[in-house]
């Protein structure tokens, strides 16, 4: 049977299995949530944005009561706490009164646009596609520091880097905080069937020194607050589609300074030059549902530096993307394509950047949203010929598709990424998937993904079995209780896909995890332990069977009402290298299989407290050697206008027998100066010894209103051990001063 289902795989026509795979959920339809729906009434009268709600508008909103969710489920809220909303045919509109009996104890830690510090929030979550995936979340704080992200893969994810436009008001007075958001419908996506729209909400107030979370509706700590699936519908009526239009031209200019060895190869010499450049962003809503953006000359200047991480593995370090424009409903474009590691067919950062530096970007396009039942993305976007590296111009497109199927919590959809440059090279690659919430919180998915690659043309281009991935999961999504998932993977050698990001070719994996978590008694201090919680993977080699890789791990956690936690990890690691590991200060593993046991550790206290720290620490065997490594993390909120993020992190490693080794320090800084919530400042310092470079990277924005910003950006990059090299390498490899300014105009 095994050899049937090998060959099918290895001879099925990728054209004729996305075929059948459309075809047999096709067949689906989802049945009717039957959750109540409650109605969001339309507001009559105007509401003046000052924070107090007191406008006799706010009479006629609905009433959203909250239930404890933490530290205790199903108490009363311990502070009063009043929570109205309602719309009107352009914005939704939410009132808080958070009254609180001991005013003085409100925390309000940052000023810092989407920089929760353990302050006392508000937080609205919008389901507005009404899918039980995905939603929007705006939280505030009592001086109305403004913060959004967005959630996708049911709360499994979220990304803190997308933004958008909308408004809030707050005051602080001797009875509590209040608080007014507006929120375009412009902003928000959503479908409308004769103005009437259905979408899921979730409301919830954290009060920071009790660590005490109050929601609407009532949330039970099996799962996230932050769960979609479990939003209250909601109805709005008489909500029509708008189509407004946004263009964001911005204009740069600076200085910038890069070294580069002479001639003669005798010294470095510098050179400076001066930069102008102009580009715009466009942004129209097709319907409420589906959003084109548009940008020509794109630039990311006021982008924040990547975090410096020491490689002590065989595979590439991963780096998140960060940059505004991929942002929008990027939970979409999700595909993972290995069980125990961040591999995916789609990784934006493919696009513009080559060894983590930038590569001009001519212009793109991108549209999203949902039509009809489908969810749709699609992304393309033209980067410029880089003569001095040798780099081709080339074009990246993404079509994402995705619709529900089954039941309201299942979906299926596919994927397709393409990367083609002037000199006729490319890469193509499909995924299918597939999420089915098969009972509870129990859910299956299965992947299957095929790539071509102009560089492998020796006739096995269309044999999934050397070009193609599949991957069988089977997940239980929970918190409390028994939590399991488990996953099967297998990649043929010749899958590459030239958009995404891969750590192994040609193999087998089985990886799992499984845990069993409680609440303590409402008497206890305690609030949370985790004792059972085993995970792990073993990874194979397609070609003889070997095994490549395997850990196995144990985890215990304990996490108490006050917001302070523990935990310990046991673990034992096997790895078989056929070729030699290269580490830092050039040390070398020899080819050979080796196991090494490992211990970690830590802890850290209440993110409501002013200053916060955390350590971990690690002892183990290493490749036949030794390991010690410890980490330190502290935020320190000195008053609400200055903030201080420093860490630490420290390996040493030797290796006795070979008489080599070496120690990792990393050391980061974060300082961020924030007057009030229109004007900031970041300055982000890095220094890494193995990398022998030390990092700034200073952003300045004064921000006049949304869509409206003035950048200045300043980033540094130092040689901190210039004598170790002939010639002597400069002081400074990079030097860039840039300002930059950006306005939008709407309709």
């Amino acid at each position: 049977m095994k050899y049937i289902f090998h060959d099918l795989l290895a001879n099925i026509n990728p054209f004729t299995s996305v075929i059948l795979f459309f075809c047999v959920f096709g067949l689906f339809t989802p049945q009717a949530s039957a959750q109540t729906i409650q109605s969001i009434p339309s507001l009559t009268g105007t509401v003046t944005l000052d924070g107090f709600s007191n406008e006799s508008a706010w009479s006629g909103a609905a009433y959203l009561p909250v239930t404890s969710h933490q530290p205790v489920f199903g108490q009363i809220a311990s502070e009063e706490t009043e929570i109205r909303i309602g719309h009107d045919d352009a914005f939704v509109y939410i009132s808080g009164r958070f009254h609180d009996s001991t005013p003085a104890g409100i925390r309000t830690n940052s000023l810092y646009r989407d920089q929760n510090s353990g302050d006392d929030t508000f937080t609205l979550i919008l389901d507005t596609f009404n899918d039980n995936e995905n939603a929007l979340a705006f939280w505030t704080n009592p001086v109305g520091v403004r913060g959004d992200y967005a959630i996708s893969s049911d709360g499994n994810s979220t990304n803190s880097n997308w933004n958008t436009y909308w408004d809030v008001a707050a005051r602080k007075t001797e009875d509590g905080w209040f608080m007014e958001m507006r929120i375009p419908f412009s902003s928000l996506g959503f479908q409308s069937q004769d103005g009437r729209v259905e979408m899921g909400l979730i409301a919830y107030r954290y009060i920071a020194r009790k660590n005490e979370l109050v929601s609407f509706p009532a949330l039970s700590p099996e799962r996230s607050v932050r769960t979609p699936s479990r939003a209250q519908r909601v109805v709005l009526e008489g909500v029509y589609s708008r189509t407004p239009l946004y263009i964001t031209p911005y204009f740069l200019a600076g200085s910038g300074k890069s070294a580069a060895l002479n001639k003669q190869a005798t010294r470095y010499e510098s050179a400076s030059d001066l930069v102008t450049d102009l580009g715009f962003d466009l942004k129209y809503n097709l319907t409420s549902n589906l959003t084109i953006d548009a940008t020509v000359n794109t630039d990311f200047a006021q982008v924040e530096a990547d975090n410096q991480q020491v490689n002590l593995s065989r595979f590439s370090l991963f780096f998140p993307e960060k940059r505004q424009f991929f942002q929008e409903r990027s939970g979409l474009f999700q595909f993972g394509t290995l069980g125990s590691g961040p591999d995916r067919l789609f990784h934006s950062r493919r696009i513009g950047l080559n060894n983590n530096r930038e590569v001009p970007v001519l212009g793109g396009a991108r549209l999203v949203g949902k039509a009809g039942a489908w969810d749709i993305g699609f992304l393309n976007m033209q980067t410029a010929r880089q003569s001095g590296i040798d780099l081709p111009s080339e074009n990246f497109g993404v079509l994402r598709l995705r619709r529900q199927v089954i039941n309201p919590y299942s979906f299926a959809g596919g994927l397709v990424t393409s990367r083609i440059d002037e000199d006729g090279g490319y890469n193509v690659a499909y995924g299918l998937d597939m999420t089915t919430r098969i009972f509870g919180d129990d859910y299956t998915t299965v992947k299957w993904a095929q790539t071509f690659d102009d560089g492998i043309i020796d006739g096995s281009g269309f044999d999934f079995s050397k070009s193609g991935m599949y991957q069988l999961q089977w997940t239980r999504r929970r918190n409390i209780g028994l939590n399991y998932w488990t996953s099967f993977t297998r990649a043929g050698t010749d899958f590459l896909p030239g958009m995404g990001f891969t750590t192994r070719r040609n193999f087998t994996e089985g990886a799992w995890y499984v845990s069993y978590d409680w609440l303590a008694k409402e008497s206890s201090s305690i609030r949370q332990i985790s004792p059972i919680q085993f995970w792990g993977f073993v990874t194979t080699r397609n070609d003889d069977g070997s095994v490549e890789s395997a850990l196995y791990e144990y985890d215990t956690d304990v996490r108490w009402k006050s917001g302070m936690f523990v935990w310990m990890d046991l673990e034992v690691h096997y790895e078989d290298l056929r070729s030699p590991l290269e580490l830092p200060e050039n040390t070398i593993v020899p080819v050979d299989n080796y196991t090494f046991f490992r211990m970690e550790g830590g802890g850290g206290l209440s993110s409501g407290l002013l200053f916060r720290p955390s350590v971990s620490w690690g002892i183990s065997s290493f490749y036949g050697g030794k390991r010690f490594d410890a980490g330190w993390n502290a935020t320190w909120n000195a008053s609400p206008v200055l903030q201080f993020i420093g860490s630490y992190s420290y390996n040493r490693i030797r290796f006795p027998d070979r008489d080599q080794g070496f120690d990792a320090h990393i050391v980061q800084l974060r300082v961020r100066v924030t007057p009030n919530t229109r004007l900031s400042a970041h300055t982000f310092i890095q220094y890494s010894n193995t990398s022998s470079l030390g990092i700034a990277n200073v952003r300045l924005r004064y921000n006049f209103r949304e869509g409206h910003d003035l950048w200045f950006v300043y980033n540094e990059g130092f040689n901190t051990q210039r004598f170790d090299s002939r010639p002597a390498l400069p002081v400074s490899n990079e030097q860039t001063f840039l300002l930059k300014y950006t306005y939008t105009f709407g309709s």
